[in-house]
């Protein structure tokens, strides 16, 4: 089915915008600029616009990762895609973070014969990360979850053979769990294409008006050590 979307990935330091028209990414927009997302996600939207000539009506659907990851991420991308679907009455649709890194690995060919499964990872703090087990094939087998990483996690994944982790936790990861393929790389808008098509072909739209991030904790404010005056 002829399709075009509109894509917005903030959930994490890197700040990525795509465009999609029957199956194919025609353009894309990315920003490593730390805490810009306010200000980049709706202006590369317009960029990429203007440059394939579209109206932001010519969509038929606004994807956005929905998370976990950043709090303050993730309510940039969904206010901006909230802000479109109001705009034009295009429906919302929502991946999660996980998903989008498991077939980012599957898109750059990072993923061997023989692997034993996908282990996306999203860091959170300290040692803890955001994951999910994924099979080779980028299919969830698990419930997400935020996990300490300890020797001995995953324990049973890693026993069955190479384990791919991707994320911007796969470096610290690779310090504590076994040998594998260790990926460092944020979640971009351009790989989260083939579970937006899906979202899409299912009808999975989000109520625009209620919909919220999956944060999967709390936020948790911070109060400066330092004198202001």
């Amino acid at each position: 089915m002829p399709s075009r979307l509109i894509l917005i990935e903030t959930s994490t330091s890197l700040c990525s915008t795509a465009l999609a028209e029957d199956g194919k990414i025609i353009c894309s927009r990315r920003s490593t600029e730390p805490r810009a997302h306010a200000s980049l996600t709706a202006p590369f939207v317009k960029e990429m616009l203007d440059e394939c000539g579209w109206s932001a009506a010519d969509a038929d659907a606004v994807c956005v990762g929905m998370g976990p990851g950043s709090y303050t991420g993730l309510r940039v991308g969904v206010s901006t895609a909230k802000g479109l679907c109001f705009g034009t009455g295009r429906p919302l649709l929502a991946v999660d973070t996980l998903d989008i890194l498991a077939h980012q690995a599957l898109d750059l060919g990072l993923v061997p014969e023989g692997c034993a499964g996908i282990l996306p990872m999203v860091d959170a703090r300290r040692m803890e990360v955001y994951t999910a087990p994924f099979s080779p094939a980028g299919e969830r087998l698990g419930e997400i979850s935020s996990v300490v990483l300890e020797p001995g996690s995953f324990a049973d994944m890693f026993a069955a053979g190479p384990v791919v982790v991707i994320g911007d936790a796969a470096e610290k990861a690779s310090g504590v769990l076994p040998e594998g393929s260790y990926i460092q790389q944020c979640p971009e808008a351009g790989h989260m294409l083939q579970p937006a098509l899906r979202e899409l072909a299912a009808e999975n739209f989000r109520d625009v008006a209620y919909f919220e991030p999956f944060y999967l904790k709390d936020f948790v404010a911070t109060v400066s050590r330092k004198n202001l005056f």
